[in-house]
């Protein structure tokens, strides 16, 4: 299920248990039944095509680790630096990210 309201997304950032930061991303994380995840770029990761793109990222990203991560809810929120790097790259930070946060099982 995908997070699409403001009001969804203000109660995962409220009682998020797990909050890990890294370069590239911000994951919230809440322990819940099923999948629910939303992605978030702000204006500051740059114009419309580059938003989309960066959420296009990380939404590849989950999927492509969906069967690896633990129930819960979801919210990853775009930085600057994710448009300039890598996939690559970006997948090892990912894979690293949610290892650190005790997400994958």
């Amino acid at each position: 299920m995908t997070v699409r309201t403001t009001s969804e997304f203000n109660k995962i950032y409220s009682s998020a248990t797990k909050v890990w930061h890294n370069a590239y991303f911000v994951l919230f994380y809440k322990e819940t039944k099923g999948y629910n995840v939303g992605f978030v770029a702000g204006k500051k990761v740059g114009n419309a095509v580059a938003r989309n793109r960066s959420k296009r990222i990380l939404r590849a990203h989950f999927l492509s680790n969906i069967e690896a991560l633990k129930e819960g809810s979801f919210v990853f929120v775009a930085k600057p630096p994710l448009i300039r790097e890598s996939f690559e790259t970006i997948s090892k930070t990912y894979t690293q990210a949610l290892k650190r946060s005790s997400v994958l099982l």
